[in-house]
């Protein structure tokens, strides 16, 4: 059975929620006022803000999607982590010193650092919402998917746990919390899953002489499963899929390589036969649900070769409505990241420029180093023989637990924090927003530094129960295709405001306000009306879809810049 929860895994789970939590506590009476809830009063240790920037970037979309798309599809999967990646160069030369300059303890002070306008504050707090709830949804999944394997519960289960913990994390200590555990998490993150690399290149690749057979889950109308024609939790044990993942063929006629060197991994994959696996529905004239994984031989050379995955046709397809929907996702991916309300509020917590820079390199590092290894994992989970097909999320974990029952424990446990710190990120963003920026355009009242917080930690119980809500809806997407829409979102939304307020003078409060709501609204729009929802979300035809392709940021994001640049000009002696 590929899920079987272990002693050793509880245990180790428990002791770094264990820590986490105490952590928390620990720090709580260091953010009485709102600069300590908010942003630790800008004394946190440029090096540990740059630790704590990989901590918050790398979250569930990078350790247990991406890696689940490379160990599905191949090298496509790794052109999230190029996308990722390379959206920090915006981050470093456009936004660190700029955003620590002109404000204070969210997004829409640095907006409104020139206009004093509730207006921007109002506006901007509303897409720093839709953005931070928009990206919880993708972190509360894979929280789900972990929890199967470590204690044997369901996927809402997991979802409940983890927003639990999170929301008393947020609520004892805000910002300071926070950091700490983005610190804690991000050293574990990547100095784990270097072990687990060098372990894969240590295996290197062995041949499965067995031929792999189709497997099949019915899902009844009544909701029970028929696994591979068992019923699930009847018979000679529980019924359940067969964990795939399976070299047919090496270079030479060899049956095994031994351990392989970082260059060498590579020329031997390409030159090698690997079985992947495809899936297919029916449904019956009772209503009955059929999927069949079948496997399918494919050269090495293929899966290193981009454009293999459906999402990703337009590379080398000759449809012109598939290369936008790949343009647009990158685009997304590149322009996303330095507009990420989590990731923006964190060059608050630094005490200047310089710091808030290095602090940015310092990030850059860490996250490039843990990208280059997502290659190494997801192409080790392909071969590895412990994949389930039903479960892209789980590869990495998986992985881990082929090779050693302690290195999976571990794993789970840090992408598990993964998952938490990521989460409290993102409810702080929301909770800064809704306190700091939007109580006060509604009720008019300037509240004190104790209403603040105390609004923030309400602000925070709310945004979890909503995130616990979305992250059991959207159970079977993969993680990192989710965050590209978070991403488009994000990019809309504040990036056009952000580089125009910077950059030109002319920018009008008016200006900043449609472009912020106008980039917000169609990018939702647009993933709402697309294919990949209602086929994913609404059970519709995909066919049916109103917008010709799923990615919104190569048409929504240069909307935000034209409707900032039109309305300033139209506003300039409105001011």
């Amino acid at each position: 059975m590929i899920y079987t929860p272990s002693f050793l895994a509880v245990a180790i789970f428990f002791l770094f929620v264990g820590i986490t939590l105490g952590l928390s506590f620990y720090l709580g009476g260091r953010a009485k006022s709102s600069a300590g809830y908010f942003a630790a009063h800008g004394q946190i240790p440029w090096f540990v803000n740059g630790v704590a920037f990989a901590g918050d970037y790398l979250s569930a979309a990078s350790f247990l999607g991406i890696c689940g798309m490379i160990a599905f599809h191949g090298y496509d999967g790794f052109l999230y982590s190029i996308g990722y990646l390379a959206g920090w160069v915006v981050a470093l030369f456009v936004v660190a010193e700029p955003m620590k300059r002109l404000g204070k303890f969210t997004f829409a002070d640095a907006l409104n650092s020139r206009f004093d306008s509730p207006g921007i504050k109002l506006a901007v707090g509303l897409s720093t919402l839709a953005v931070s709830v928009f990206y919880l949804i993708p972190q509360m999944v894979g929280a789900g998917v972990l929890v199967q394997p470590l204690l044997g519960l369901p996927h809402w289960a997991g979802v409940l746990i983890v927003g639990a913990v999170v929301i008393i994390i947020v609520v004892t200590a805000g910002m300071v919390s926070t950091t700490w555990v983005q610190f804690l998490k991000g050293s574990l993150l990547v100095i784990f899953s270097a072990v687990l690399t060098v372990m894969i290149l240590q295996r290197g690749f062995e041949v499965d002489p067995s031929t792999p057979e189709a497997q099949t889950v019915t899902i009844t109308p009544d909701g029970s499963e028929i696994i591979n024609g068992l019923p699930k939790g009847k018979g000679p044990g529980e019924a359940s899929l067969r964990p795939v993942g399976t070299v047919s063929q090496l270079p030479d006629g060899k049956t095994r390589t031994g351990p392989l060197g970082l260059i060498e991994f590579f020329s031997t994959l390409q030159k090698s036969e690997v079985v992947l696996w495809t899936s297919s529905k029916t449904t019956a004239k009772d209503g009955s649900v059929t999927t069949t994984y079948s496997p399918k031989q494919t050269p090495g050379s293929q899966i290193l070769r981009p454009g293999e995955h459906p999402k990703f046709k337009g590379i080398r397809g000759d449809q012109f409505s598939e290369k936008l929907n790949f343009l647009s996702l990158m685009l997304a991916l590149f322009c996303g990241t330095a507009s990420l309300p989590h990731i923006l509020i964190r060059y608050y917590t630094v005490k200047n420029e310089a710091a808030a820079r290095k602090s940015t390199i310092v990030g850059i590092g860490c996250i490039g180093f843990f990208y280059v290894l997502t290659l190494y994992m997801g192409l080790g989970a392909m071969t590895s023989g412990a994949m389930d097909v039903t479960n892209s999320n789980m590869a990495a974990p998986l992985l881990a637990k082929s090779m050693s029952e302690l290195l999976f424990a571990i794993i789970s446990a840090i992408a598990f924090t993964t998952v938490l710190g990521t989460v409290s990120g993102l409810i702080l963003a929301s909770a800064g927003a809704v306190a700091h920026d939007l109580v006060g355009c509604f009720s008019g009242i300037k509240l004190t530094d104790h209403e603040q917080v105390r609004i923030a930690k309400i602000t925070s119980v709310i945004v979890g129960a909503i995130a616990i809500v979305l992250g059991i809806l959207f159970e079977k997407l993969n993680v990192s295709y989710l965050v590209g829409w978070a991403f488009s979102v994000a990019a809309s939304a504040n990036l056009p405001s952000l580089v125009m307020l910077l950059f030109w003078k002319g920018v009008t409060k008016q200006g900043i306000i449609a472009a912020v709501v106008v980039g917000m609204t169609s990018s939702l729009g647009w993933i709402l009306l697309s294919a990949d929802t209602y086929s994913a979300v609404y059970g519709l035809p995909a066919e049916n879809a109103l917008v010709p392709f799923s990615q919104p940021g190569i048409v929504t994001i240069p909307l935000g810049f034209a409707t900032l640049v039109v309305v300033s000009l139209l506003s300039r002696n409105k001011q």
